[in-house]
C-alpha cells in the first residue's frame, strides 16, 4: 500500500464523486422511469443536467484558481 496520503485522498474523492453520480444519474432516472414513463424520465435529466451547469461552472472556477495561484 502506498503512504502517499495525498494520493489516496484525491483517488478516494474522485471514487465518491463518481459513485455519487451513478447513483443519481442511473438509479435516480432508473425510478423515474419504472415509475412514471419515458417522458418523466427524460424531464428529470433535462432537471438534472440543468443543476449540474453551476455545480461544473463554479467547480472549473475553482480548478482554474487552483492553477492561478499555485500549490504552495
Amino acid at each position: 500500500m502506498s503512504k502517499d496520503l495525498r494520493k489516496h485522498y484525491q483517488q478516494t474523492n474522485k471514487r465518491l464523486l463518481v459513485g455519487f453520480f451513478v447513483i443519481v444519474f442511473l438509479v435516480g432516472e432508473g425510478l423515474i422511469y419504472l415509475l412514471y414513463g419515458k417522458a418523466s424520465a427524460l424531464m428529470g435529466l433535462t432537471c438534472l443536467l440543468g443543476a449540474m451547469v453551476p455545480v461544473v461552472g463554479i467547480g472549473v472556477f475553482f480548478w482554474i484558481l487552483e492553477k492561478v495561484v499555485g500549490k504552495q
